[in-house]
């Protein structure tokens, strides 16, 4: 009877929802002040990560937050013979698990893809670094947005714009740095800083500095990349062996059992 009352239930909740006496859409934009605390501080970063600028992550995160609603009246539905507090705090938790399910997947789609970051991010300074040979550093960092990589072109957009707005201190560099937050990442934005800083006599200088330090990070990029694809394929080897070496005691258990029952 449980079951027949849930799908009652959530049929009803459906036909609703669809002849718009009841609307989600118009909840969370009654709401939007409230609920917009549950948005993680990296949420936008980690949308654009994955989707680049062809995503709006709000537009991302109120279908989250229409998800988990559906999921809690769901849940709801499912509960209602027996309803009770107790029960409709476990509505409410499973509705933010599954709120949280998009964030955790888009992190963990981050963590799986830093190293393909971790190595865009020498090939983009060695672009930036030619550009530089000609240009001041904020005009050489605007040139190349056109051809970074689009992971970097939303936070390269936010370093020129918090220069052209007259910030002339480290600041926005670290900014940047802090977004993307790979392998001396720091570093080569404290290097980019002193770079935009010096003296056109010294400027040659700073750049061959900053053209070893770049060489170096692309080095160690083709040695992580190495080293990724032999670990990868090692752990393939691992596999079938221990597959095949499975296998291969089954069928042996197999023929002793077939033996002893002879």
């Amino acid at each position: 009877m449980q079951i027949e009352i849930a799908i009652i239930a959530a049929i009803i909740f459906y036909i609703l929802t669809k002849s718009g006496k009841i609307s989600i859409s118009k909840l969370i934009a009654d709401n939007e002040m409230y609920l917009r605390k549950l948005k993680e501080s990296d949420y936008d970063f980690y949308v654009r990560a994955k989707y680049g600028d062809s995503v709006n992550p709000d537009i991302l995160f109120n279908k989250r937050l229409q998800n988990a609603f559906i999921i809690i009246a769901l849940t709801f539905c499912l509960l209602l013979n027996n309803m009770s507090y107790v029960y409709a705090l476990v509505c409410l938790i499973v509705g933010f698990l599954f709120f949280k399910l998009d964030y955790m997947n888009l992190k963990s789609y981050y963590k799986k893809h830093l190293n393909d970051i971790d190595t865009m991010l020498p090939y983009y300074l060695k672009g930036l670094e030619i550009l530089i040979q000609h240009y001041t550093v904020p005009v050489a960092i605007g040139k190349s947005m056109e051809d970074a990589p689009e992971i970097f072109r939303d936070g390269l957009k936010n370093l020129i714009n918090e220069i052209n707005a007259g910030n002339d201190t480290i600041e926005p560099y670290m900014e940047f740095a802090r977004q993307y937050p790979v392998r001396d990442s720091m570093r080569m934005m404290r290097l980019l800083y002193r770079l935009s800083l010096g003296r056109q006599e010294r400027k040659q200088e700073q750049l061959l500095a900053f053209s070893k330090t770049i060489s170096n990070l692309q080095q160690k990029a083709r040695e992580t990349k190495y080293k990724n694809r032999l670990d990868k394929m090692e752990g393939k080897t691992m596999s079938m062996l221990i597959t095949t070496g499975l296998g291969v005691m089954v069928l042996l258990i197999l023929a002793v059992i077939m033996l002893m029952g002879i």
